[in-house]
């Protein structure tokens, strides 16, 4: 299960005389037979030694804790050196004792695990003599289904309130459970997260949303109080219709995510965009609920490029039943065409009004206040750039007029490639149209709306 890529990156190293090995998330996935997002190798060469090794394809990024990023056949290895971890390391307090018989080699290995951040994350693996070194419980707690930080869940939130976050992500992408320490911190802490840079913030819920975990993740965030630091006009609608921390049922943006998550994996991502759309959608349906031929029309026209006459003819021909159990959602009545187009811009204008508050400062205040115990807050880490994205799908449907050169997917095959970048990977389409955004898009509404999703050709 190893990538040829890792392998190069490791033979190349051990080669030169240099001790290597997996480590971290890869090598817990690896115990349980998932499929890594990617491989972290760590070496005892230093990173200068590293970037020697590969000269021309590496590059060392990172001030605090650098690493080498070797790029191999398009993809990118992350190599850290035991050497930087030894010069960067801050705290000389011990948690956890080791063992009075250990080698020098056993030292350094140990001293690099107890700077991890989880147990089942502080695990190393030397894949020539396939052993793992499980210094701190790691193949343990993988079995009880546990995320338990490596040293005291306060002090280790304290010193990096970014594993809170990333704590989340694990449970959520592996259905694991917090030890009850580790849990008090995570709900007393939450509110540290703040104080991130919006960058990290930004990164750690897009591997929530756009790796195959949202709904988990989304629940997660709720139960243990984080949400509402973060997605603000998502938690005052569960605020709203009163879903409990722990509620075991589900509403109607929990439906959205987990149709997301049936696409995605954690090796196949989607563009940020996507879930951005999903949050701006479902944020414009719960101000003004509307008809599922509305919501439907407005998602066809949306998939065909703004190409409204089409999303009138396969939205008339949908007679399949709705989901009624949602309130975002009116119930059905006939409209002709000219009211049914109005009522599709009109939806397009809720949505980009609801889009531009989820990425304004006021508004976000404005949402926090609206939730109750919540703490004063305007942050907003969406970029410009994801913004910018979205208002351009939007806008071919709010001006009802076909985008020039835009040709929709003819067919139901996933294009992971342009999914995860969010443009198409054909020259000759507009750069911006993100066709697999448009197409998933649908693909999502078609879970709560009766929508008929062409899979042939169109003309």
């Amino acid at each position: 299960m190893i990538p040829d890529e890792a392998w190069n990156v490791l033979h190349r190293l051990r080669s030169r005389g240099y001790d290597v090995y997996l480590v971290g998330g890869c090598v817990r996935d690896l115990i349980m037979k998932k499929t890594p997002k990617d491989f972290d190798i760590i070496t005892t060469a230093d990173l200068r030694q590293v970037k020697d090794t590969f000269s021309g394809s590496a590059v060392i990024v990172g001030r605090r804790f650098p690493i080498c990023h070797v790029h191999e056949n398009n993809s990118i290895v992350e190599v850290s050196s035991f050497n930087t971890y030894a010069r960067g390391s801050t705290s000389n307090q011990i948690y956890t004792s080791k063992s009075p018989h250990c080698s020098k080699n056993d030292y350094i290995r140990w001293k690099n695990c107890q700077g991890r951040d989880f147990t089942i994350n502080g695990l190393m693996f030397n894949p020539y003599a396939e052993k793992i070194y499980d210094y701190f419980g790691g193949i343990e707690d993988i079995k009880k289904a546990k995320v338990r930080t490596v040293i005291p869940a306060g002090t280790s939130f304290q010193e990096d309130c970014a594993r809170i976050l990333r704590a989340i992500r694990i449970a959520a992408r592996l259905g694991f459970n917090f030890p009850k320490e580790t849990a008090y911190y995570v709900r007393t802490l939450a509110c540290s997260v703040a104080r991130l840079d919006k960058g990290r913030i930004l990164m750690e819920v897009n591997y929530m949303l756009a790796y195959g975990s949202a709904e988990a993740s989304l629940r997660l965030l709720w139960r243990f109080g984080l949400l509402e630091h973060l997605l603000p006009f998502q938690a005052a609608y569960f605020s709203s219709t009163r879903f409990k921390r722990k509620d075991k049922g589900t509403n109607m943006l929990l439906v959205l995510f987990s149709k997301l998550d049936s696409f995605l994996a954690p090796n196949r991502p989607c563009h940020n965009s996507l879930w951005i759309s999903i949050l701006a959608l479902h944020e414009a349906l719960v101000r003004q609920p509307r008809d599922p031929l509305v919501v439907a029309t407005f998602a066809l026209a949306l998939y065909l490029g703004g190409d409204m006459s089409l999303a009138l003819d396969i939205g008339k021909s949908i007679n399949r039943q709705h989901n009624a159990g949602f309130s975002e959602l009116l119930e059905p009545q006939v409209w002709d065409d000219k009211h049914l187009v109005a009522e599709v811009q009109s939806l397009a204008v809720s949505m980009r009004r609801a889009l531009t508050e989820m990425t304004d400062e006021y508004f976000v205040a404005n949402a926090m206040a609206k939730i109750p115990q919540a703490p004063s807050s305007d942050l907003v880490f969406i970029p410009l750039q994801a913004y910018l994205k979205v208002l351009k799908l939007i806008e071919c449907v709010q001006h009802g007029k076909k985008e020039h050169g835009y040709e929709p997917k003819s067919d139901g095959n996933i294009d992971y490639h342009d999914l995860s970048y969010g443009t198409p990977a054909e020259h000759w389409l507009p750069p911006i149209d993100g066709l697999c955004i448009r197409f998933h898009f649908l693909q999502i509404c078609n879970q709560v709306m009766p929508i008929k999703v062409p899979q042939k050709p169109l003309s």
